[in-house]
């Protein structure tokens, strides 16, 4: 069931930044794929601060066909910052998002929405053969079992591009950073039932990729990030109690062993150790007290906004 009405069936959001070469022929792939039962369709162009003539070639398509949308940034603002804004433009009952470099392939889209027909909310593509070099493939399997390992999410690909959504998925997800990489993973979280699909992938024929070895720290700090949400957002208590009780208690242990050396006359006053004993109970004081003040912040932000089902019956009187 979806949360708007819309006339549009379709909405494909494509961002990109300096394709030039890749945008005409992609948007011809996309327009014979989509033709037929899934018009009325929108093709929305995300351009992410693009130097070349980009730009200027998706205003060309536009100028042609009503169906094309162009959202244009001054500056490169990262690709979650384009997927967000093209979640927030799009009006069709389903949602594509692709890569604008031709390796992803168009004609998985009436496949993908024939997947998520059967009960998913979300459908990742999985590029089971990927036309890449080593040096994006291993670190990219590498994080991807670290990924599904940790969130519990069973996908062999989080990173394709090639997703499908239904329409409540893009309007509930919230994206920054580097988490376009994670939301399977986010929707998951949501209470979204998630899917995968082996898709085609075709070598890149045009460019370069624009993305650096930094994307796979950024988005390892975005995975400890989305672990302790998933967790412990609602308890932050279990994750900083345990830590104080284990502070406290190793603190405890060392102040003990000290006492009944004082018994038997040692003097502890100048021992390091007495030090330690003290700073592992303030400390473990500390921690159990900020996990007090979590659980009253979690309580108030979350009342009222537990993930509901569209259909799901409630009764609002008092």
């Amino acid at each position: 069931m979806l949360t708007e009405q819309s006339d549009i069936v379709l909405s494909v959001i494509i961002p990109f930044y300096n394709e030039e070469e890749s945008l005409a022929e992609l948007y011809g792939l996309i327009a014979q794929t989509v033709s037929g039962e899934l018009e009325p369709v929108e093709l929305i162009f995300i351009d992410d601060g693009s130097t070349d003539r980009s730009n200027a070639v998706v205003r060309e398509l536009r100028a042609r066909d009503a169906r094309v949308r162009l959202i244009t940034f001054r500056r490169n603002q990262g690709k979650s910052a384009a997927l967000s804004v093209g979640f927030r433009a799009a009006r069709g009952g389903y949602v594509v998002t692709m890569d604008a470099d031709l390796q992803d392939d168009p004609d998985e889209i009436p496949n993908l929405v024939d997947k998520l027909n059967e009960g998913y909310d979300l459908v990742s593509g999985w590029k089971k053969v990927r036309h890449d070099p080593l040096t994006k493939t291993a670190p990219s399997r590498l994080f991807n079992v670290v990924t599904s390992l940790l969130s519990g999410v069973r996908l062999h690909d989080f990173n394709c591009g090639l997703k499908i959504y239904r329409r409540e998925v893009v309007k509930e997800i919230q994206m920054y950073g580097e988490r376009h990489r994670f939301i399977p993973v986010l929707a998951h979280m949501s209470g979204f039932r998630v899917g995968e699909l082996p898709v085609k992938h075709h070598p890149r024929r045009h460019g370069r990729s624009k993305f650096g070895a930094y994307r796979f720290i950024a988005g390892f700090f975005d995975l400890i990030t989305l672990m302790f949400r998933m967790k412990f957002l609602t308890k932050p208590l279990h994750f900083f109690g345990s830590l104080g009780m284990l502070s406290m208690l190793v603190g405890l242990a060392i102040l003990a062993y000290l006492t009944i050396g004082w018994f038997h006359g040692r003097w502890i006053g100048n021992r390091p150790l007495l030090h330690i004993g003290v700073l592992g109970v303030v400390a473990g004081v500390q921690l159990f007290t900020l996990g007090l003040i979590g659980e009253m912040i979690a309580e108030k932000s979350t009342r009222g906004r537990l993930p509901l089902r569209e259909d799901s019956d409630i009764d609002e009187k008092p």
